[in-house]
């Protein structure tokens, strides 16, 4: 088949790449423009522009992809078939109807679980033992379209959102090539996705990250995971802005919610249950450190906390 492939982020490249060594032809990419990146503001093309530059791509940028100048870019493409991974846009009906074989996006868990923007820090998040990722035709709804194929990946205790999403970049690609070459043989039949078991993965915002110490441990620990890398946990101390990687509990000792307390063993924060032990921090305009190096910087007092 003449695909044209639409992604963004780095978390697509493996599918890209995997598009660009299989029997089919990619005659262009979509991704999203360059975008504004790090304290300088810099205008940075995707990951998946430069991946596909460097494969020898052409790469396609529109700001709108309804735009009519696209749209007939795409037309004269001529794809059979266009997969879509983490592209970061819904598509209108006229875009959806141009490859005959329809838009295949692969999507980062098991549908209907978890539509939506945010599929891995969601299921790490509610605390799910199971995710996955699916293959699917694209509608006009959001992941509503009927699934063509999946594959599941087991969530490990200390999962952050990035190393589970690296996981799934890995097996969603082979999913992927698997169901395009099937869909091109024609042996694959769309089954409509199930009413029930239905949730959604709204994008998670910077407040939705700050840290509420008066939960259990165990849903501080997922909310941390969940937010790493992006957008990032944190709490205030000081008055200010503190970023808290990935944390482990701590049996045994008797904190209030928020307070901290640091001995030989690290910096142990209260939750509404057990205590938990920070592994990195990030101050406000600063880079990640040892939790216990900053802590003997900061000279924390009895009984100091942290909301």
């Amino acid at each position: 088949m003449r695909l044209v492939f639409a992604g963004t982020p780095r978390v697509a490249i493996p599918a890209l790449e995997a598009c660009a060594r299989s029997r089919h032809d990619v005659a262009a990419v979509i991704t999203r423009p360059p975008a504004p990146v790090g304290r300088g503001r810099v205008l940075t093309p995707s990951p998946v522009a430069v991946r596909a530059e460097e494969l020898g791509i052409p790469v396609l940028t529109p700001a709108r992809v309804g735009d009519p100048q696209f749209v007939d870019e795409l037309r004269a493409l001529e794809p059979d078939c266009c997969p879509v991974v983490a592209y970061g846009g819904l598509l209108p009906r006229e875009v959806l109807a141009i490859p005959p074989k329809g838009w295949i996006n692969l999507h980062f868990s098991l549908l209907p679980a978890w539509r939506g923007a945010a599929p891995v820090q969601h299921a790490i998040w509610r605390g799910d033992d199971v995710t996955g990722a699916t293959t699917f035709l694209l509608d006009e709804g959001l992941d509503t379209g009927p699934i063509l194929g999946a594959v599941t990946e087991s969530i490990r205790p200390q999962d952050t959102a990035g190393e589970l999403l690296t996981r799934l970049s890995e097996t969603g690609a082979s999913l992927l090539m698997a169901t395009l070459d099937a869909w091109s043989d024609g042996v694959l039949v769309p089954v409509p996705q199930p009413a029930d078991g239905v949730s959604h993965a709204a994008k998670i915002s910077t407040d939705d990250a700050r840290i509420q110490w008066a939960q259990p441990a165990l849903a501080v620990d997922r909310l941390i995971r969940a937010c790493t890398p992006e957008p990032g946990a944190w709490t205030m101390f000081r008055g200010e802005r503190l970023g808290i990687g990935p944390c482990s509990l701590v049996d045994g000792l008797d904190l209030a919610p928020g307070q901290i307390h640091v001995d030989k063993s690290g910096v142990l924060v209260g939750s509404a249950t057990e205590a938990v032990q920070l592994g990195e921090v990030k101050p406000a305009g600063k880079k990640h450190m040892n939790a216990a190096d900053w802590a003997r910087g900061v000279r924390i007092a009895v009984d100091e906390r942290m909301d």
